[in-house]
């Protein structure tokens, strides 16, 4: 398939390997950050690949993940009102907050229904005029186009039963507060290629200049992720790290203009908490004053119980890169998909997920 397995070879796959190997001389710990170059990553053993030279973290770029408990907590308490139906995309299902998730949510007898769309939720808004329908707005900027599409559709058919819990965020702010909290040095930086598709390698500039880390945007077959590596080892390797795109077919500088105009159009950039690293300033989307009618924060009051986090979890520390998901005591242990403890562990998306189902084929 012209496109796909080609990005699958292995012959291919094992001359970036080899490269690479002979071109990396110099330490450099790089970080993907996002979760779905991570599971590819475990998937295709391509740690394994790797000479010693080269350390591979993964970073905070599961949305899932990275949503708090607060956040989830808010969601549990609207699924409680009466006339309620929450619609969300089937990965927050599991996820815990402080003391359920939505699905113990709908077991207690919520109306909790999974979407594969924004469209899917508008139709259900339009099939039950009578009962609000809230979708969870959990996703950066991949997601966020499509939900602003969603919003001015429910505003050009006048819907009053139509509300969006906006918990969007954006990841350039976030990878600057992880190279400003300093806790890991990293050389490189694989830029996350859905995201790039609508923003643009623009925002990564500053990275390289502020701070001297190599950016390479990557796709997500085995070669693509190769490719990337061995971009990233030349730019240290001769100490000029820059911003380049090595998934051409998919990603260009300035990204997608149209997408960016729908979602600034629709959202305002605010201040959003993110787990595992706090409070980052313009890193969150909010519906513009204009579709404060949308906004479940405005239009519905609910009383949420203190914040609780599981005791040992290491998804936090998971999420920056400061340890791996093999060293946290639960994982493996109290800590599984079927019984997951944290975040990390229910996100097809999330590092510990992806080490519990790969990291017994690669070590």
């Amino acid at each position: 398939m012209r496109f796909i397995d080609e990005f699958r070879d292995a012959g291919l796959a094992r001359k970036l390997a080899h490269k690479i190997a002979a071109t990396s001389t110099k330490p450099a710990r790089l970080m993907e950050f996002c979760g779905g170059h991570t599971v590819a990553i475990m998937r295709n053993g391509i740690r394994q690949l790797l000479p010693p030279t080269i350390e591979m973290l993964s970073g905070p770029g599961c949305p899932v993940c990275v949503t708090s408990n607060r956040d989830i907590d808010k969601a549990i308490a609207l699924a409680g009102l009466p006339d309620v139906i929450i619609t969300t995309f089937g990965d927050m299902l599991k996820v815990p907050g402080s003391y359920s998730s939505l699905q113990g949510a709908r077991a207690a007898g919520g109306d909790i229904r999974i979407v594969y769309s924004t469209q899917d939720a508008l139709q259900i808004a339009r099939d039950n005029p009578q009962q609000a329908v809230v979708f969870i707005g959990v996703g950066f900027e991949t997601t966020a186009p499509t939900i602003a599409a969603a919003v001015i559709q429910a505003d050009k058919e006048n819907m009053r039963n139509f509300y969006v819990l906006c918990r969007l965020k954006l990841t350039p702010p976030a990878m600057k507060a992880l190279l400003d909290l300093g806790e890991i040095k990293l050389n490189g930086i694989i830029c996350p290629g859905h995201v790039t598709t609508i923003i643009g390698t623009h925002p990564y500039e500053a990275y390289a200049r502020q701070y001297g880390v190599a950016c390479v945007v990557a796709g997500f077959e085995p070669v693509d992720i190769l490719q990337a590596v061995e971009m990233l080892v030349q730019q240290i390797e001769s100490g000029r790290p820059g911003v380049e795109i090595a998934y051409t077919r998919g990603v260009k500088p300035e990204g997608n203009l149209k997408a960016l105009e729908l979602m600034y159009n629709v959202f305002d950039t605010i201040g959003a908490s993110w787990r595992g690293i706090g409070a980052i300033p313009e890193s969150g989307l909010r519906l513009k004053e204009k579709y404060a009618r949308f906004d479940a924060d405005l239009q519905f009051e609910v009383e949420l119980p203190p914040v609780k986090e599981p005791a040992g979890c290491c998804c936090g520390e998971i999420l920056r890169g400061v340890i791996r998901p093999a060293d946290c005591k639960l994982f493996r242990v109290a800590c599984s998909p079927e019984n997951p403890i944290g975040p990390c562990m229910v996100s097809p998306e999330g590092s510990c997920a992806a080490y519990y189902q790969y990291g017994d084929l690669h070590g």
